[in-house]
């Protein structure tokens, strides 16, 4: 009786409210354990979240606080941070996770429903490959791949093993943008031509990287995992990694994946006809690889163009913010800041329509931009895995939206435009740049379906 009291006092106290008003996946005046509680389990979804260092401690609470989730694992080749995230879980559900340092005795676990990936760049797609084919769901940042043939893989093996995996592109969840899109496809804007799209910083530099000992808290040989090995430097772990091809993407796939999804999303396009890049690492003389500044171009044999601007290293905003997309049509434009709104505009830049989101995003928080948005997007996957929901970032997706800024990279790294097969997203009869579709493994870590 008091359980079934319980539950009618919840429903009366959440009827009408909104999901944009849930925080964290949990409503005001409730614990995570007592909403868990209210809500019952027999839908439970037993989660183990990878990599828990940064941004996956803040999945990994965010899961927590999600009704009909259970945070069972953390994994991660830090001590330190297995430690951490596996207090903070403990106080937002009943028991404490356990901990794996090598994320695949997680995946022998029967209990195990969802495997919650946020590794450096080179284990996303080995790792997400691994938890499929141990029968677990896949809940992936971004990107979802280092190279393009990772994502043509993982493509493959969600049909294959009947699995979903959910891309971290949470900018597809949240409403109101949602809501500018379906305007721009309507036609809010005419015919939309031409997308831009930009993410600004202000970065400083890595310096130059000395061989030292690894520490004791650390598992260097797993944190390579599926890339070649080389000796441990100083200045790797555990944010400068992005900027070294070997583990990393650099900026584009960092933060300009999420805004070519939304242009790619907005233009209802696939693959380009063309590619190019301009950039370099131009601030600072050190170990960063990746370009530091850096112009992709994308052509579309729809008639359309696109372009992602980044600046690691000089954080002038473009439109009054460090990351947007705006897209620019027959009769105006429309604005897509990092957060949760958008804005139309005439031709002659006057307002024609602008919806505000009163819940703030700092798209330079690298660890948790933004919780209350995120827990949509996490809820999207428990909802497709419990009773078939569509994801509104699924793999085939997610690929799409990623190769795209791969091209970019390739055409960088080889100095040189792309010609692309617009049919399936291919270089056309280009040796060099081919050779950078997938990547040399660390024997016996090779990706096989």
């Amino acid at each position: 009786m008091k359980n079934l009291d319980s539950r009618r006092n919840f429903i009366k106290k959440t009827a009408g409210i909104s999901a944009g008003l849930v925080v964290g996946g949990v409503l005001p005046g409730f614990s995570a354990s007592a909403y868990r509680r209210i809500m019952g389990s027999n839908e439970m979804i037993r989660a183990s979240v990878m990599g828990v260092n940064s941004r996956g401690n803040a999945l990994a609470q965010n899961f927590a606080f999600q009704k009909n989730c259970e945070v069972i694992h953390v994994c991660d080749v830090d001590s330190r941070a297995i430690e951490k995230c596996s207090a903070n879980i403990q106080k937002i559900q009943d028991r404490k996770p356990q901990g794996f340092s090598d994320f695949r005795k997680s995946l022998e676990s029967k209990d195990v429903d969802l495997m919650v990936i946020a590794t450096p760049d080179h284990w996303h797609a080995p790792a997400a490959l691994l938890a499929m084919q141990a029968g677990k769901h896949v809940y992936l940042e971004k990107p979802c791949s280092h190279n393009p043939r990772e994502g043509e893989i993982l493509v493959e093996a969600a049909k294959r093993y009947k699995k979903s995996i959910q891309m971290g592109n949470q900018r597809r969840s949240y409403p109101n943008v949602a809501q500018g899109i379906k305007e721009l496809k309507e036609g809010i804007i005419g015919r939309p031509y031409f997308g831009k799209s930009w993410y600004t910083n202000n970065r400083g530099p890595i310096g130059v990287g000395k061989t030292v000992a690894v520490p004791e808290w650390l598992d260097w040989d797993l944190w390579q995992g599926p890339a070649p090995r080389m000796d441990y430097k100083d200045n790797i772990v555990h944010y400068n990694w992005h900027w070294f091809w070997q583990w990393g993407t650099g900026e584009a796939l960092n933060n300009g994946t999420h805004m070519i999804d939304l242009l790619r999303w907005g233009f209802g396009v696939d693959y380009p006809i063309k590619v190019s890049s301009n950039g370099g690492r131009y601030r600072y003389s050190d170990d960063w690889q990746t370009p530091d500044t850096q112009v992709i171009n994308l052509d579309f044999k729809e008639g359309i163009s696109m372009t992602w601007e980044g600046r690691s290293c000089n954080g002038k905003p473009i439109e009054g913010t460090s990351v947007g997309v705006v897209f620019y049509g027959e009769k105006g434009s429309m604005f897509i800041p990092g957060g949760n709104e958008y804005t139309v505009y005439d031709l002659k830049n006057n307002i024609v329509k602008q919806v505000k989101d009163s819940k703030k995003v700092d798209p330079r928080d690298a660890a948790n931009p933004s919780s209350h948005l995120d827990s949509l997007h996490i809820r999207n996957l428990f909802n497709n895995i419990t009773s078939g929901e569509s994801l509104v970032a699924d793999i085939d997706s997610g690929h799409k939206s990623t190769l795209l800024v791969q091209l970019g990279n390739i055409a960088q790294r080889v100095g040189h435009s792309l010609e692309i097969n617009p049919e399936n997203g291919h270089i056309i009869g280009d040796k060099k740049a081919n050779k950078l579709w997938s990547r040399e493994y660390e024997k016996g870590w090779e990706m096989k379906l």
